[in-house]
């Protein structure tokens, strides 16, 4: 069993923290660390939270490791980017061709790439790359 202990300060930045910040998963962290402050149960945070032991062990472990801001980091990366494997080669491409709108842009990518993206994400990947 880990053990944590909270500070009155601490037990207050919980309770504003589970309900203001901007990402749910932070949230949730910060409820379970709340309801654990409060005294209750594991069994019982875990299905208030619905979150598994290990997720709540998980949890513990990076409060007392990161304090409250070790709650806040999120470690999930996502996944990377296809088009990031043919960067240098769209790069020189855009340079010498400057697309004038995005669907330009997108026809050019599934011509030289074979990858077809949105608009949207064909405006994200070139503003990556430094493009405006």
């Amino acid at each position: 069993m880990i053990r944590v202990v909270f500070s009155p300060e601490i037990i207050d930045a919980l309770d504003y923290e589970r309900y203001h910040r901007p990402s749910p998963t932070v949230q949730r962290k910060m409820e379970a660390l709340y309801l654990k402050s409060t005294g209750m149960p594991h069994r019982e945070i875990c299905r208030i939270c619905r979150i598994s032991k290990t997720t709540l062990a998980a949890y513990l472990k990076q409060y007392r490791d990161g304090g409250l801001e070790g709650l806040k980091i999120l470690r999930y990366k996502g996944q990377p980017s296809r088009l990031l494997d043919h960067k240098d080669s769209l790069e020189a491409y855009f340079k010498e061709h400057l697309p004038r709108t995005t669907a330009e842009a997108q026809d050019a990518i599934e011509k030289i790439t074979g990858i077809k993206r949105s608009p949207t994400q064909v405006r994200a990947f070139l503003k990556r790359i430094g493009m405006k």
